[in-house]
């Protein structure tokens, strides 16, 4: 199920000595492995959550308003899971989507919003984008997408999508919780 999760995004990741949480090399050399473990920590997290609360994939794709077997493929690890599904989720076990991302061993947050603002995640983009010194086109390259989807999410017009906000929050360690307006203030993960 892995090779489905081939997705390019350059992290340039501090040099500090880690292995990859699949094999035994030093993740910054192994190119492959890194760029799936988004999928590995959110989807071991959901599933987990689910199993624990003793529910179905069916409950959950009906809660979503998807069929199971789409559900299945977010557990299984064949399609990213778009993060207005991952928010619902993240309510409805009341944990943050920092949480589920593994950047925290707090379940949730205080006062937490169960929605996300587009348009307020959009300028919390825009101003971390700006904090860092990146130019819409920067941080698409970055994340090997856009300009224009990158002016988007910064409009309010869509919603981060999930790889690149799992790679913005990993990469400068700031809240996904956050970027989302689903909580008020910066939190350093």
């Amino acid at each position: 199920g892995y090779q489905a999760y081939i997705f390019i995004i350059n992290l340039d990741i501090p040099k500090v000595k880690k292995n990859c949480i699949i094999c035994p090399v030093n993740y910054l050399t192994c190119v492959y492995h890194e760029k799936i473990s988004l999928v590995i920590y959110m989807y071991q997290n959901l599933k987990k959550l689910r199993e624990r609360r003793g529910y179905t994939q069916l409950e959950m794709a009906n809660l979503l308003g998807i069929d199971r077997s789409q559900y299945g493929k977010y557990e299984n690890e064949y399609t990213t899971i778009p993060i207005k599904h991952l928010n619902t989720l993240c309510n409805y076990y009341k944990v943050s989507i920092d949480y589920i991302f593994d950047f925290t061993k707090n379940p949730n947050y205080k006062n937490s919003s169960l929605n996300i603002n587009s348009i307020e995640s959009g300028k919390r983009l825009k101003e971390f984008r700006k904090e860092h010194k990146l130019t819409q086109t920067k941080l698409a390259n970055i994340l090997n997408t856009s300009f224009s989807n990158i002016s988007s999410y910064e409009r309010g017009i869509n919603i981060i999508a999930t790889t690149y906000l799992y790679a913005i929050c990993k990469k400068y360690g700031i809240s996904a919780d956050y970027l989302l307006s689903k909580i008020k203030h910066s939190v350093k993960i």
